[in-house]
């Protein structure tokens, strides 16, 4: 039996797919769940549509966060941080404080956006990751600075 995904479906295929499955699976767990519908002729040609109108959308917004990842690549950034004995960081530098320095620089970044393994501890020059869409992604340099006036 034909059917359309109408939501992302791990080992079977994503939204908006047409995919074959089982009757039985088709019946008795996607349609009632409403992971699925039936692959008609005109739900296959309303599905078409949506896929070009999500295509476009899409490439719009791949241009948006590429001029995004270029304009945030040009910007020095730089946190000062209060530190102790031996240039030690009293807490961490985390991607709250990457956030709050691209926000006061005019940038609207998500904070899960930011991926950073784990928080930086140490003074030094680190590049960090933004995954700006799925598929566009700015690369940011972060300065990490003795603060001078604590």
């Amino acid at each position: 039996m034909d059917v359309i995904l109408k939501k992302d479906c791990e080992g079977l295929g994503k939204s908006m797919d047409v995919v074959t499955v089982k009757d039985g699976y088709a019946r008795n767990f996607l349609l009632p769940r409403g992971i699925a519908e039936l692959a008609t002729e005109g739900n296959k040609r309303a599905v078409a549509e949506s896929k070009k109108h999500s295509d476009k959308r899409d490439q719009k917004q791949i241009k948006v966060a590429k001029e995004l990842a270029r304009k945030i690549e040009n910007v020095p950034c730089t946190i000062p941080v209060r530190v102790g004995e031996e240039d030690k960081l009293f807490g961490s530098v985390g991607t709250q404080d990457i956030c709050d320095f691209l926000a006061k620089e005019g940038f609207a970044v998500e904070r899960s956006a930011i991926e950073l393994a784990e928080p930086i501890k140490s003074l030094g020059v680190y590049t960090i990751e933004i995954r700006l869409h799925r598929e566009v992604a700015a690369m940011l340099k972060v300065w990490v600075v003795k603060d001078e006036k604590a």
